[in-house]
């Protein structure tokens, strides 16, 4: 008898949904839980349909409440109705609760001083979970690719220092637009390959279809919507933040 290769935790293949991909909730708890209302998951998660949901990393920093966010999100993990890809934000807080030193800014402050008033128990899980994430993810049979900085084709399902760097921080230009958000290579211009590929990271004012590629972070912490797409469907579904959480710092 032979054995089957060992399947790599990016590879995801076999999972061929239905999807809800959310993009970057930043803390924001009650416009996450409107949001998966509104695509018809119960409380705890689940869904008549059976549905998962799959967040593109950023869950924690700037918002209100990034443990909320962290124990919806890890007991939908842990329940089998939700996926997550690893963003640059979970990234630097994974460094900063291992000890290791790294920039107290762009939102970590808050989820540290957050953080700081849950139990160890409870910081020790979510450092686990958070270090447990994937930069991306390959679904249902190499059709869909989820990265949270978005991810060109010839480094879908590789394991790389380049994959790893693309998928969280993707590749700056140095420099910054209007908003004070900084300018991304636009590498979705370049995109040829035949999986659909979803991303956050840099926050649109609209989702727009490039190459069948679409950015689904709309800024919900900076005062503007949370967005999911219902894969395959193609139906985009927002609601829009309570409030301005964070303000973006300008260059």
């Amino acid at each position: 008898m032979i054995d089957e290769p060992t399947r790599q935790p990016h590879d995801l293949r076999h999972l061929t949904g239905p999807f809800d991909v959310v993009g970057d909730v930043h803390g924001c708890r009650v416009e996450l839980d409107h949001l998966l209302r509104e695509l018809g998951h119960s409380p705890d998660g689940g869904h008549p349909e059976g549905r998962t949901v799959v967040f593109l990393g950023d869950l924690v920093d700037r918002g209100p409440d990034t443990p909320g966010v962290l124990r919806l999100a890890m007991g939908m993990v842990e329940a089998g109705t939700a996926l997550s890809v690893r963003g640059n934000h979970e990234e630097k807080l994974v460094r900063a609760l291992q000890g290791r030193n790294v920039q107290v800014a762009h939102g970590l402050r808050e989820s540290l001083d957050q953080l700081a008033r849950e139990t160890p128990a409870f910081r020790a899980r979510v450092l686990e979970f958070c270090d447990s994430l994937e930069p991306h993810h390959v679904l249902d049979g190499g059709r869909l690719v989820v990265a949270h900085a978005g991810l060109p084709e010839r480094y879908h399902g590789v394991r790389s220092p380049k994959m790893r760097a693309l998928a969280l921080w993707g590749q700056s230009t140095g420099e910054h637009d209007e908003r004070g958000f900084p300018v991304r290579h636009p590498w979705a211009r370049e995109y040829s390959g035949a999986a659909m590929v979803l991303y956050g990271h840099t926050p649109v004012e609209e989702p727009e279809w490039v190459n069948g590629t679409l950015c689904l972070d709309t800024g919900c912490v900076f005062g503007g919507r949370l967005t999911a797409l219902r894969y395959p469907e193609r139906e985009l579904v927002s609601v829009p933040a309570r409030r301005t959480w964070y303000e973006q710092a300008r260059p």
